[in-house]
């Protein structure tokens, strides 16, 4: 009994450590596409992962401005990480930072106009990414990974993850 457990514990994390490498590549085809725009793109502009981050979250928010604190919660950064790559926008001005309409001692992020042409075109180059790839499909290739996604969406935090990025990708 204890051999089949051990056995059966065994296969599952081989199972899963095949699955998490085959979702890595998947991963890495769908978001470099075939010309790595989006890791070209990100790469000229200078911005480190969490920039790129806040970049793209501040593009894409609700209200016209955050504060670092909401930015660290919502993309799970640590707030001193957060805090330095709201500096790090501000200074390559692609963000700024404006005071809070009701508490002049909150300090809100937004972005210049230059920062929203630079999140505009990361997004761009990433839907183009997967489009590409979309299109590369043949169509029962295509059925099932929409069926599998289907099933995905179902669970509340990517059904959140995909209201929010559609939403993005509608503008």
């Amino acid at each position: 009994m204890e051999a089949t457990t051990r056995i059966t514990k065994t296969t599952r994390r081989e199972t899963a450590g095949e699955l998490s490498l085959k979702l890595g590549a998947f991963l890495l085809r769908v978001m470099g596409g075939g010309s790595g725009e989006v890791f070209r793109m990100i790469d000229e502009s200078g911005l480190t992962f969490s920039q790129m981050k806040v970049l793209v979250e501040l593009e894409a928010a609700d209200e016209d401005a955050r504060t670092v604190t909401a930015l660290s919660d919502e993309l799970g950064i640590s707030p001193p990480s957060a805090s330095r790559a709201a500096d790090g926008l501000v200074r390559k001005k692609l963000a700024t930072r404006v005071e809070d309409r009701d508490d002049r001692r909150v300090r809100r992020l937004a972005l210049t106009s230059r920062g929203r042409d630079l999140a505009d075109r990361i997004i761009s180059a990433r839907l183009a990414g997967l489009e590409d790839f979309t299109d590369s499909l043949g169509a029962d290739e295509r059925r099932k990974l929409e069926a599998a996604l289907d099933a995905l969406l179902k669970r509340p935090e990517i059904a959140e993850i995909y209201r929010t990025y559609e939403r993005k990708a509608r503008r």
